[in-house]
């Protein structure tokens, strides 16, 4: 079957209905029909079996046979706190990040990133929570990638003092992440990753990470492009850590 997201403020409706996009690629794209069986997801953690009832120019109505919890979720909740990259390649990170499953994505301000311009700012987290719903679908989560404001250096830290785990990951520090030397068992559930821009962190940025108490990992003895150092931290929190392994 085919997966749709649905905002979760049209499930309390006896006759949920699909709008905008996703209504659009129903009824000129996949051309369905009355009758015909979907599945959905609300990005709040749930999936649904339901059959269109009526398509029209306002929205497809649908007819919700089923609910049940998303089975595709990591145990682990891994937040990214990835410092603002040049031109498109922060966007281009929310798609490969969803189907990583990490928790939550948070763009901030490093002292090297290329600054943004403040007009673009509204255009571009619509932009991001696009990629972020069509990359639900695709990979058939349960949540929908939670994409924070962009924030500072010092707020990032802040927001990843609740985490049971956290690290800065740097082309300088001396010793790849090893959960053995952590001793934490399996009392880790939740981890907070930062990483930084095209230029690297600066010294300072180190100090302040881990006096917020952050640890400064390796990602191996190659210097990784600042989007693929993401996606590899990604991967092996979620194979030390999560369901990947």
């Amino acid at each position: 079957m085919r997966y749709f997201y649905i905002n979760p403020d049209q499930l309390a409706s006896p006759c949920p209905l699909i709008t905008g996009a996703e209504a659009g690629h129903i009824r000129l794209v996949l051309r369905l029909k009355p009758g015909d069986m979907i599945a959905l997801a609300d990005g709040a953690g749930f999936h649904y079996k339901a059959q269109i009832l009526q398509i029209t120019a306002e929205g497809v109505a649908l007819k919700i046979l089923e609910k049940y919890l998303a089975s595709s979720e990591s145990p682990v909740r891994i937040s990214i706190a990835q410092a603002l990259l040049k031109d498109r390649k922060m966007e281009d990170l929310i798609r490969p990040l969803s189907e990583l499953g990490i928790h939550r994505w948070i763009p901030f301000v490093a002292h090297r990133s290329v600054p943004r311009p403040e007009a673009k700012r509204t255009e571009r987290a619509a932009r991001w929570e696009k990629i972020a719903r069509e990359a639900l679908k695709q990979c058939r989560r349960g949540r929908i990638l939670q994409i924070d404001p962009v924030v500072s250096l010092d707020q990032a830290l802040e927001l990843g003092k609740s985490c049971d785990l956290r690290i800065v990951f740097w082309e300088n520090a001396s010793e790849k992440l090893d959960p053995e030397k952590l001793n934490c068992g399996n009392s880790i559930r939740s981890i907070f990753a930062m990483l930084g821009p095209e230029g690297g962190f600066t010294e300072d940025e180190i100090r302040k990470a881990k006096t917020s108490g952050c640890i400064a990992a390796s990602l191996g003895p190659r210097i990784l492009r600042a989007e693929t150092a993401t996606l590899a931290a990604g991967s092996i929190l979620q194979h030390l850590f999560g369901d990947l392994g």
